[in-house]
């Protein structure tokens, strides 16, 4: 069976001049049976629809904060350091992919780009806009599950994994806030805040909120988001 080629958005360090993702994304499609493409961000427009007949789907990775005038905002306290130019390539990325019904996975920073692309918004920083919110930023390693998410029955997410409850690891303090029209949510924190969206207009498109390349190593649940993807990806390639 042909390997499909995922393409993994990059995070940007300026100051040190590199861009990497965290290798458990390349390690989670490999296992999957992919073949991991990297697309940092360029330093010229009109990159995305160049990059995008390379690959049969589209992994936006995690990273830093989102500039608030990307959804409409201005910055609040507790918004972090931002990328600009990261935040207006991924937005363009996303939106080519889902034009072209290519499958879409967004993991952590990426759900919060794929709402923003179409249409929705975030919390600039869930400990100061959401009383009560859970602690979403764990301090033990990424690949140890740190609280529940409640999975809709009969969404996309609920059959990938045949539950309707999960324990996931969790590293934000930004989050969907309005879903963006076409997308829904598929599940949630104790504290009900949005923790994955998908839209049952494409072929695939997934966002969540916690960290499955960490977890997929060891964690069968987490694999299968993966594989998911693999198999919509092939279908695409």
């Amino acid at each position: 069976m042909t390997s499909p080629v995922i393409g993994i958005t990059c995070a940007h360090v300026e100051e040190e001049i590199s861009t990497y993702p965290r290798q458990y994304y390349v390690q989670a499609i490999a296992q999957c049976g992919g073949t991991p493409l990297l697309l940092p961000v360029p330093t010229s427009g009109g990159m995305a629809r160049r990059y995008l007949e390379l690959v049969d789907g589209l992994l936006l990775s995690g990273g830093g904060d989102v500039e608030p005038r990307y959804f409409g905002q201005e910055p609040m306290c507790g918004t972090g350091k931002v990328f600009p130019e990261r935040d207006s390539f991924e937005i363009e990325l996303v939106r080519v992919a889902l034009q072209q019904d290519m499958p879409v996975l967004s993991i952590c920073r990426g759900i919060q780009v794929l709402n923003i692309a179409l249409g929705g918004d975030i919390y600039q920083d869930i400990f100061s806009q959401v009383p009560g919110a859970l602690e979403h930023s764990q301090k033990i390693p990424r690949s140890f599950p740190w609280h529940k998410v409640d999975l809709v029955p009969g969404s996309r997410l609920g059959k990938i994994f045949g539950r309707e409850e999960i324990r996931v690891n969790s590293f934000h303090h930004q989050a969907v806030k309005t879903v963006a029209p076409g997308f829904e949510v598929t599940a949630r924190a104790a504290d009900g805040l949005t923790e994955a969206i998908e839209s049952s207009e494409r072929r695939f498109a997934i966002g969540v909120q916690w960290h499955p390349e960490a977890m997929a190593p060891t964690d069968p649940m987490s694999i299968k988001l993966f594989e998911a993807f693999a198999v919509a990806c092939r279908v695409q390639g």
